[in-house]
């Protein structure tokens, strides 16, 4: 995998967003259908005021999004994030969400960021773990939508539970495995990521 590298999403990027949401699985992640090029256009215009959001850049290809959310008087965030059906099972998201954690860490002063995802989600579940946040616990049908309990994500009328996971800015570094080895971990590096030219790239280092 090469680098990967966050950024400000921009508005030639609808095309990109687009095709991401004709993917079935991240139909239901938009607040509305993302089908023209329109509300690809007004979906990048939306994150305005309502959080932080990042491209994913790896090789100079845009390849998903990470953001934080719901920032609170107490520090603390809410962080999502997706990335498109060919760049998964690459540790993009989990190198991206890495990148992202430090940044709110260190530029935004945050100090606890949380996510939540299905727990039949095992892949989320995997990038939320390398990322180094820590599971806490089972919400049981977290959202409550027309008379109906579900979780955190309404799925067709199936009702689902949600784990929370959550990492602090005084958590030590996670480990992950290296691609090559299926029992020795190593060290996140800890540091800062790196920020590159004038639009303010972070790379996950």
């Amino acid at each position: 995998m090469g680098q990967i590298r966050l950024r400000e999403w921009l508005e030639e990027d609808a095309p990109v967003v687009l095709r991401a949401f004709r993917a079935p699985d991240l139909r239901s992640q938009s607040a509305w259908p993302v089908v023209t090029p329109r509300d690809a256009v007004g979906w990048i215009a939306s994150w305005e005021g309502a959080g932080h959001a990042f491209a994913v850049v790896l090789d100079g290809r845009v390849v998903g999004n990470v953001a934080v959310t719901r920032i609170d008087d107490h520090g603390a965030g809410s962080v999502s994030y997706w990335t498109v059906p060919e760049a998964r099972g690459l540790g993009v998201a989990a190198s991206a969400l890495r990148a992202l954690t430090r940044w709110a860490f260190t530029e935004r002063g945050l100090h606890r960021l949380e996510l939540g995802h299905r727990v039949d989600n095992l892949a989320s579940c995997r990038v939320a773990v390398k990322a180094g946040f820590r599971p806490e616990g089972i919400e049981r049908d977290r959202l409550h939508h027309d008379g109906v309990r579900h979780d955190r994500f309404h799925h067709d009328g199936v009702r689902h539970d949600v784990e929370r996971h959550a990492r602090l800015a005084t958590d030590p570094p996670p480990f992950v495995l290296c691609p090559d080895e299926s029992t020795t971990a190593h060290p996140v590096p800890a540091g800062p990521p790196v920020i590159r030219g004038a639009g303010g790239q972070w790379v996950d280092g």
